[in-house]
């Protein structure tokens, strides 16, 4: 029976997978596991912190929760935290509202937001992450203001690269799903936004699995194509809630990253399974049972650590089988 085309470009990323394996048979750094915590809503990070060390994540990706002056992680007391439980900062979450972003066409609106990023840079620089990651138009709006939403972001992004630059941060563009943005919905929409903004310090994509099966023709050769320029990696399953517990192809992703040498202490899997649904950003302001809390965690860094190892040891026969 002939395959279906997606089956054709899966088998593609499996070979390469191959190429990989015999071109370094001992793999010493492996994929980083890191979590986005703004699903954990007014949790202490304390609490966070305890339950990513008890179920192997070492790596957090922070809330950009310098909303203003007086506001957000303070930077001694957050890195105690972290440092008391054996975390570090992979980078940061930018939150992007009608009320705050770049694509704003009330250019008070804009004002805010850029200083709002620059709060979160120097906050980011400060706790020693590696990226600050944003949508260039608000999430939870889907419907564009005009024509001109990409021309304001780009211009408003490059306003802010010096400051990515001097920070020694890494910008990172987040391509989301149309339903809930209003544009910049695929890596190739991105990377044209970034040639776009024309900035050294502005040249990665922050990649979300959940957007991309909606969005991209094929997750896993989209990862390939534009495996260079990422640098974070937002994971979830197919129903956008822990891993293992939908019909998501994690051994292909993580096959994929290989491939393009995503194993480096400056690129991260950050898992933030959110669950299904539409606008999601009420559940940074929400309480959500520490339990349910445990294992989002537990299963997430089980499956994401136990598929790692299979992928790796599995022998090429049974890698061409699967």
């Amino acid at each position: 029976m002939k395959p279906q085309s997606f089956r054709e470009k899966d088998k593609a990323v499996i070979e390469s997978f191959i190429t990989f394996r015999r071109q370094q048979p001992q793999v010493e750094q492996h994929l980083n596991l890191s979590w986005s915590n703004w699903g954990f809503g007014i949790e202490p990070l304390q609490r966070s912190a305890a339950r990513l060390e008890k179920y192997g994540v070492r790596y957090i990706e922070l809330h950009g929760n310098r909303y203003g002056r007086d506001l957000g992680y303070k930077t001694k007391e957050t890195q105690k935290i972290l440092s008391d439980h054996g975390i570090r900062v992979s980078g940061v979450c930018g939150m992007v509202s009608p009320q705050c972003e770049l694509s704003s066409n009330v250019p008070t609106i804009t004002q805010r937001s850029i200083d709002y990023f620059r709060r979160n840079i120097e906050m980011c620089a400060e706790l020693g992450g590696t990226y600050l990651l944003f949508a260039p138009g608000a999430v939870g709006r889907p419907k564009p203001y005009d024509e001109n939403e990409f021309f304001r972001a780009s211009e408003a992004i490059r306003i802010l690269g010096d400051d990515f630059s001097h920070a020694g941060v890494r910008a990172a563009i987040e391509p989301v799903r149309s339903a809930e943005v209003s544009f910049c919905h695929t890596f190739a929409e991105a990377k044209r936004l970034i040639e776009a903004v024309d900035h050294p310090a502005v040249q990665h994509i922050a990649g979300d699995i959940y957007h991309m099966y909606t969005e991209e023709q094929h997750v896993a050769q989209t990862l390939v194509d534009y495996g260079e320029m990422m640098t974070n990696l937002h994971m979830a399953d197919s129903n956008r809630c822990a891993l293992g517990e939908g019909s998501m192809d994690l051994d292909l992703i993580l096959m994929a990253l290989y491939v393009v040498g995503y194993n480096n202490p400056e690129c991260f899997c950050s898992a933030e399974p959110l669950g299904p649904g539409g606008d999601p950003y009420p559940q940074m302001f929400g309480s959500p049972d520490p339990s349910l809390l445990d294992r989002l965690v537990k299963n997430t860094a089980t499956v994401f650590y136990e598929r790692q190892k299979e992928i790796l040891s599995a022998t090429d026969e049974d890698l061409r089988r699967w």
